[in-house]
């Protein structure tokens, strides 16, 4: 699907203040190598915070720091090319890279979210500013080599920052495939992902067996099981992680639809539920940024507001754990 270059940069949100006006919104788009030193597995101690700067983290296998707060392309870019929808996607990305934001996480497996955000990088010159991740998802090489050519066309890319095997499908072919990828220069880091706690054990195996760059899990006040299977065994293994399913896919703003914000939110500067939920997945210190998806350019904004001031302390994460069970 071919690119057309309409990107609307004059559209500044009121002059960039909607990027920093407190949002209150209560309902956004779905989402979804050796170990270091011990220093660099736990980097959430990292974070930069000065001036509301958005936070970063370490990625412990080199020591490369990205911001913590990403965005993801299921459902929120899935759609079509000139439309009004893509219209709005060209502003919600701009607020995106200009808030300080890199990373983008997308899959061969969204309908055309890869042809949608190969062209919106290309039409806003965005590229070399993306960190860019992507995944196989295939079950025999010649498919996944297949698929791989064509997420770097419809991407419009010559390679990316990270490449993960969704969802651990054929493993045993994959992930021979992602090393030899990485080997030749098509990627920085490779990794794995799942999406649902009943993969949180065969993540675990796979972590000890290969100790990838990276990893993706699902992890959300309403579901965190990954505090106790899968975030330890990144942390002691300094393995990279990214957090999926944060709004657990817009299930849990239904339920903060009349609900106050605790009454600390202001002492740790958030002021919507969408910042607090996705707070809450950063302020564990073996995650190194979250993926949310929204196309709209408030929500974006909102959720980058997530990105900076003080973290969670250990007893406010589990008050909304216990909010939320």
């Amino acid at each position: 699907m071919s690119s057309r270059r309409a990107f609307l940069s004059s559209a500044s949100l009121a002059a960039a203040g909607l990027a920093l006006t407190p949002l209150c919104a209560c309902s956004h788009d779905a989402v979804a190598g050796a170990a270091s030193s011990p220093a660099a597995a736990r980097p959430a101690r990292n974070a930069a915070r000065a001036g509301g700067a958005l936070a970063t983290r370490i990625i412990p296998s080199t020591g490369e720091a990205i911001p913590v707060i990403g965005a993801g392309t299921s459902g929120s870019y899935e759609v079509a090319i000139a439309s009004a929808d893509f219209a709005r996607l060209q502003e919600t990305i701009r607020v995106f890279f200009e808030g300080g934001a890199t990373v983008f996480d997308t899959s061969p497996n969204y309908g055309t979210a890869d042809a949608v955000l190969g062209a919106l990088l290309a039409d806003g010159d965005w590229r070399e500013r993306c960190f860019l991740a992507t995944k196989i998802a295939a079950d025999d090489r010649a498919a996944m080599e297949a698929q791989w050519a064509e997420s770097l066309r419809r991407l419009q890319t010559d390679r990316v920052e990270l490449l993960q095997v969704h969802n651990l499908r054929a493993m045993d072919i994959a992930w021979p495939y992602a090393q030899a990828l990485k080997a030749d220069g098509a990627t920085r880091y490779i990794g794995f992902t799942h999406y649902l706690e009943s993969g949180h054990a065969a993540l675990v195996e796979a972590m000890r067996a290969h100790r990838p760059d990276f990893v993706q899990v699902n992890y959300s006040v309403n579901a965190p099981q990954a505090a106790r299977t899968v975030l330890p065994v990144a942390q002691d293994l300094g393995v990279a992680v990214l957090v999926n399913r944060a709004f657990d896919d817009g299930r849990l703003f239904p339920q903060v639809a009349d609900r106050t914000l605790p009454a600390w939110a202001e002492a740790v500067e958030v002021t919507s539920w969408a910042q607090m939920f996705l707070k809450f997945a950063i302020s564990h210190p073996a995650v190194t940024a979250v993926i949310p998806a929204t196309g709209r350019p408030d929500r974006q904004a909102d959720q980058l507001r997530a990105g900076s001031g003080p973290m969670l302390s250990e007893a406010q994460q589990a008050e909304l754990v216990a909010m939320f069970a």
